[in-house]
């Protein structure tokens, strides 16, 4: 029996994946050209299609969803495979993936790694700026950072940071023309900005607790984002209430261009995690960026 054209199978993973000729063959970095003539070099030697192709997407077909199950995580597994063989060298290498929010990137990622990289110039980073919630095993990231109350049971989640509390802000401005809000309540009758959910696509309903008692507000105002930073913009230029964790926005409370307001009606809750599948074999280049991020303030796992 002939043996199979490996290529042509991690060709097939790759479109499969990324739903796209353009990405798979950037990703790959071959030409469009050549990777279609691979995809149909394999759909000929098995006679059977395996992709279905249109002018906006491509999707596999029955037969290509069967391939893809039974081939796909052989790949990953060789290339995790390779990764652990940098033990053997004398200083690790290879690219971390990692998809976080921006602000923990620019507040805890780049501050606690920029000395790995100095240390270890083989290791490179890739960061996936991403607010909704990635499939980091089938994105094919090493890890992802969310808080901690949001992370799968089935992951491996690490501290990064100590835990966080909300905060509802405004700017002083906002406040000279508007009361201070004393109770949740209250702000049903300020303007206040909204956030459009990654996955539901539905609003944020504001959330407080205080001695025990839960309250939920659903607040209105003239401004829907669904990225922090430009919540925080708003809010500095007076144009209504947010709530953010308060990472977010502590250098502006402290420098007063914010007042926070309802403090002792947000709870601590865990803050940001790195996590990572259970079942993964971690290279060496991604144990030195575990031990680099671990909160000092945490418990070892």
């Amino acid at each position: 029996m002939p043996r199979r054209n490996f290529n042509d199978l991690l060709a097939f993973v790759t479109v499969a994946r990324e739903g796209s000729f353009t990405k798979a063959a950037g990703t790959l970095g071959v030409t469009q050209s050549a990777l279609s003539q691979a995809i149909r070099g394999l759909e000929e030697s098995l006679q059977i299609r395996l992709l279905t192709r249109t002018t906006r997407s491509v999707a596999p077909t029955t037969a290509g969803e069967r391939l893809m199950k039974a081939i796909g995580h052989r790949f990953d597994e060789i290339e995790s495979e390779l990764a652990a063989l940098t033990e053997l060298r004398d200083k690790p290498a290879g690219t971390v993936r990692i998809t976080c929010g921006d602000n923990v990137m620019h507040t805890v990622l780049l501050p606690k790694l920029m000395p790995l990289l100095r240390e270890y110039p083989d290791i490179k980073l890739e960061f996936d700026m991403n607010y909704g919630f990635r499939d980091i095993v089938a994105d094919r990231f090493d890890a992802g950072v969310r808080m901690g109350n949001t992370i799968d049971n089935d992951m491996i989640a690490v501290p990064i940071g100590p835990p966080l509390q909300m905060a509802v802000v405004g700017s002083p401005e906002y406040f000279q023309r508007h009361p201070i809000p004393r109770a949740p309540g209250d702000l049903t009758a300020h303007q206040c900005i909204n956030q459009r959910m990654p996955t539901s696509g539905g609003l944020y309903v504001w959330d407080f607790e205080k001695r025990g008692r839960k309250v939920n507000v659903r607040v209105d105002g003239p401004l829907i984002f669904n990225t922090a930073p430009p919540q925080v913009d708003a809010a500095l230029a007076g144009l209504g209430l947010s709530l953010l964790p308060e990472d977010e926005l502590m250098q502006h409370i402290h420098a007063g261009r914010l007042v926070r307001v309802l403090q002792d009606w947000c709870p601590k809750f865990a803050g940001y995690h790195l996590y990572y599948p259970s079942k993964r074999q971690l290279s060496p280049a991604f144990q030195l960026v575990v031990k680099a991020l671990r909160f000092s303030g945490a418990r070892r796992q």
